[in-house]
């Protein structure tokens, strides 16, 4: 009869007991409110993003591309890391693409420099053909000093082979090569034009050239081209064999992308011990783990290597809960721009939950900020698959409430 009592107690007192609280109410302890300006971070998660930053020597933004608000955001990151040394940017860029912005970023019409430089080589270079992307870097360069420095670190876009091929014919190449690079020049020439009518990508010389006529002029390099030359035509043709992978869905075009980025970031790296940079990429490729493509991109390797050298590697995702989204629109086009909200979204995403865990009393245009560091040391057992997935990949996620598109240089806006 004691036995029997005593476990009456004891399943009277576990029926007492408050039910675990739901995921969406622990959320809701954790979100940070987080004031995003021009003159930097304000609010409670201010604090937790810099102090994250300022323990970082490697600090990797992970994105969705074509925002006003997320170069803000660069630009508020930038000037945190400055005080205590930035050594570089590394962008989702092609290497040379990341000169040409270099080259301008510290000019007073750097705007202008870019529009004149997207006209003339249309689609030459990927994100930062835009008023805003080239403002933050110009920003970034003020703050982090006159070593700063941007480093492209993917392939060359769709609309690069006339620049490429521009430089590879001033950097003094042999008659066999010249005469072999001239042929190719002017066969980019052709193909601009005609993609600029029609706005298909695939018009442009780096998907239109024939294979026969690249050999020939690989070839004419290999004879008297010079090292430059190989270097530069070498980027051409791994852009290339990138995008035909992708149009034709074979040969692991985004393993192949993925490292190509690693590669040359470890270069960067060997030239510049103990440097420090920050990087902005698209939110895929930022993961920390394997990510949604089930692949070890370059935020894999920036932590292992952050591991090794016995140093931190902060991973930041950014991302939007509506407004509008920018997007390709074919070659010399503006931007597509359409509009977007996650809660009309069925499927689950981490940016609905914290959009409805948002306290009513925090201000409309404040962002959230999420410590995913404090998940992951709470265990992630029991977190929805989606969150799982995220605290295994970045470090702070981030939400705007509220996304403008951001506007291309060089095109008309009036372009059919």
């Amino acid at each position: 009869m004691l036995l029997a009592g005593l476990g009456a107690l004891a399943t009277g007192a576990a029926a007492q007991d408050p039910a675990p609280p739901p995921f969406q109410a622990h959320l809701a302890q954790l979100l940070e409110p987080l004031e995003v300006s021009s003159t930097g971070f304000s609010g409670a998660g201010a604090t937790t993003l810099s102090e994250a930053v300022a323990g970082s020597r490697y600090v990797l933004i992970g994105e969705s591309h074509l925002s006003r608000e997320i170069p803000l955001f660069t630009t508020g990151v930038c000037r945190l890391m400055a005080p205590a040394g930035l050594t570089a940017m590394a962008i989702e860029t092609g290497p040379e693409a990341a000169r040409v912005v270099d080259s301008l970023m510290r000019s007073a019409d750097r705007e202008a420099r870019m529009d004149a430089f997207a006209r003339r080589h249309p689609d030459g270079v990927a994100f930062y053909n835009g008023s805003d992307e080239v403002r933050t870097a110009g920003d970034c360069a003020a703050a982090a000093g006159p070593d700063f420095a941007l480093w492209g670190l993917d392939q060359e876009f769709l609309g690069a082979s006339g620049h490429l091929l521009e430089q590879m014919l001033a950097s003094n190449p042999g008659p066999v090569a010249r005469a072999a690079l001239t042929g190719l020049a002017e066969q980019d020439q052709a193909a601009t034009v005609a993609a600029r009518a029609s706005g298909s990508p695939v018009d442009l010389f780096l998907l239109s050239a024939s294979q026969d006529a690249l050999d020939q002029a690989a070839a004419a390099i290999a004879q008297d081209g010079g090292e430059p030359v190989r270097s530069l035509f070498g980027l051409l043709t791994e852009s290339r064999a990138i995008y035909q992978a992708s149009q034709s869905r074979q040969g692991d075009p985004n393993g192949r992308r993925a490292r190509l980025m690693k590669r040359t970031l470890a270069a960067h790296l060997s030239d510049h011990p103990g440097a420090r940079v920050l990087m902005k990429f698209g939110a895929w490729h930022g993961y920390k783990s394997l990510n949604p493509l089930d692949q070890r991109d370059l935020g894999a390797y920036v932590a292992e290597r952050a591991e090794g050298e016995g140093v931190t590697a902060l991973h930041v995702i950014v991302l939007g809960a509506a407004g509008a989204e920018a997007g390709y629109n074919g070659v010399g086009r503006p931007r597509a721009v359409h509009a977007f909200d996650v809660l009309t979204d069925e499927d689950p995403d981490w940016r609905k939950d914290v959009t409805l865990a948002r306290a009513p009393d925090v201000a409309p245009d404040a962002w959230m900020l999420i410590d995913l560091r404090r998940l992951r040391a709470e265990g992630l057992a029991s977190l929805p698959t989606e969150w799982r997935q995220l605290a295994l990949g970045y470090d702070i996620a981030i939400l705007a409430p509220t996304f403008t598109a951001s506007s291309v240089l060089g095109v008309e806006a009036d372009a059919p």
